[in-house]
């Protein structure tokens, strides 16, 4: 079968299948779940199909042995192998091995031939992911066969021109990639710095025991009391303040967005829980923008999903419309990182609550944003705070931005790219159309 790009791709370019286009095309294996031995200090890693992000893998969940290699169909993969997911949810989903590694039976192992760019092939399954999720078939799980995937027809430029489109599109997913690693660690750290202050009071327990607080200047020191006080958390910093978490912010629920159907015109994406979890909302419904001001969300903004999936984010995937089981987070007397990280500090606890309740979709309610408390430094201390996390919050959203931006680019670029419509020069820099 010919994917869509084999059949517009210039005649310079030769149509070749899969399996002509591989060295060696294989599955993988699992090792006996009766021998833990072969699970038990090991050091070959072993990538399941969940562990699948379309992406370069460099650590797994698990390790295997030696020894289970051997016991089993599973195979030590050179690193660059593609791995295509042939069962279940996953169908489809790529990965790319950093080093060598296994892989369960479950994916479907491509190690291309010398004339095969490594990454022009991934980028062309990338592209094809819903045809290939189409011809899964299977009643109770979706599947894949290798000999399906072996017969697929691609088409392939030369060698260089092959490598100069990978190029060209692994260049801006590493920087996607970077810029979502280096958003993780800001996170991090303003996690930690915000825990040990306002949480564990450690600058606190520091001067109470005659220690200059970790890290911290003599001025930022002296904000801090050097003792505590009983309030209905336990002991809390002398003259800090214990309030509710809905107190320090204002908590929006979103709108039944059906009752503001689609005019076609301007109309705004709707931010649903899912929208919420994947970061953007291409694909989302679209509902009037004729709604009150509130309840559209800009970049930037703090939302928290009381239902179903209970998430936390700071969202950078575009304006769009508030969906009920979504609240905004707002406030007009803290700065954003307060209420956020305190939302988050609660997560847990709330993820606990929806879990317990004897319903298909857990939630929480109003009362447990009232009973959820919060610990308020002096102005003093959330001065400094902010002067150090504001900025913090400031690069995680610019991070994101970016990062949505260059996914539009590569998005906007790969079919052009791997059907001919977009040509590159020698310098993976120059385009011709």
């Amino acid at each position: 079968m010919k994917l869509d790009a084999a059949h517009a791709a210039p005649d310079s370019w030769e149509c070749r299948t899969i399996g002509e286009a591989c060295e060696r095309i294989t599955s993988g294996g699992t090792p006996s779940r009766r021998e833990p031995s072969f699970y038990e200090g090991g050091s070959v890693p072993w990538v399941k199909t969940k562990e699948l992000n379309d992406g370069v893998i460099f650590a797994t969940e698990e390790l295997i042995t030696e020894r289970a290699l051997a016991s089993s169909s599973a195979k030590l993969l050179p690193a660059g192998t593609i791995l295509l997911a042939m069962y279940g949810a996953t169908v489809g989903m790529l990965g790319v091995l950093g080093k060598p590694m296994a892989c369960n039976q479950a994916c479907c192992a491509l190690i291309p031939s010398a004339d095969t760019d490594r990454d022009y092939l991934y980028y062309q399954l990338l592209a094809h992911r819903e045809q290939l999720q189409g011809l899964a078939t299977g009643a109770a799980q979706q599947n894949l066969s290798g000999a399906q995937i072996k017969q697929l027809v691609l088409p392939f430029p030369a060698l260089d021109e092959q490598k100069s489109i990978g190029k060209m599109l692994r260049i801006l997913d590493d920087r996607i990639t970077l810029l979502r690693e280096t958003n993780a660690t800001l996170e991090a750290i303003a996690q930690a710095l915000f825990k040990s202050w306002f949480v564990d009071f450690d600058p606190v327990r520091a001067k109470m025991e005659g220690r200059t607080p970790e890290g911290m200047d003599e001025a930022t020191a002296a904000l801090f009391p050097d003792g505590f006080e009983t309030s209905e958390l336990g002991e809390v910093p002398r003259g800090w303040q214990v309030r509710p978490l809905d107190s320090v912010a204002n908590y929006l629920n979103g709108l039944a967005l059906q009752k503001f159907p689609p005019t076609g015109s301007d109309d705004l994406p709707v931010i649903k829980i899912a929208q919420l979890r994947k970061g953007d909302a291409v694909g989302a419904d679209l509902a009037s923008r004729a709604i009150k001001p509130d309840y559209v969300v800009q970049n930037g903004d703090v939302l928290f999903s009381w239902s179903g999936s209970l998430e936390v984010e700071i969202w950078c995937g575009g304006e769009g419309a508030l969906n009920q089981h979504l609240f905004k987070v707002t406030s007009s007397q803290y700065p954003k990182w307060f209420y956020y990280l305190w939302t988050r500090h609660h997560l847990d606890n709330f993820r606990q609550i929806a879990a317990s309740k004897a319903t298909t979709m857990g939630h929480i309610q109003r009362s447990h944003l009232s009973a959820a408390k919060v610990v308020v430094g002096s102005d003093a201390v959330l001065d400094s705070a902010n002067g150090i996390l504001s900025p913090l919050i400031d690069r995680i959203v610019s991070n994101a931005l970016q990062a949505q931006t260059l996914s539009t680019l590569r998005d906007t670029l790969l079919p052009r790219l791997i059907s001919g419509q977009l040509r590159l020069d020698e310098n993976v820099g120059a385009i011709n159309a």
